[in-house]
């Protein structure tokens, strides 16, 4: 009985382990993809939110699919999804 009894115990645990996961804070921004005739836009905006240069912002569009920004909050994330959802680019937050 006792063998029988410490399984059904760990089951219970771990089923509340699993409902216990912290929801997530920090989000990634990835650029999937965009229009080509929107390409200028996106760079610019994209410049607008991080500190790269123009010639380094150029090369992080042209290699696609790229991480924008990491561990941002889930606010400050939304935002720069809009903002480049709005110039014709495609985002994911991971």
């Amino acid at each position: 009985m006792v063998a029988g009894g410490a399984p059904a115990q760990g089951g219970q645990s771990s089923a509340v382990q699993e409902e216990k996961k912290p929801e997530k804070t920090n989000f990634d921004v990835k650029l999937e993809k965009f229009d080509a005739a929107s390409k200028i836009k996106v760079i610019k905006e994209i410049r607008s939110f991080t500190t790269l240069g123009l010639k380094e912002a150029k090369e992080l569009v042209e290699k696609l699919p790229a991480v924008l920004k990491a561990g941002v909050a889930k606010e400050e994330a939304d935002q720069i999804v809009d903002k480049l959802k709005a110039v014709g680019a495609t985002c994911v937050l991971e």
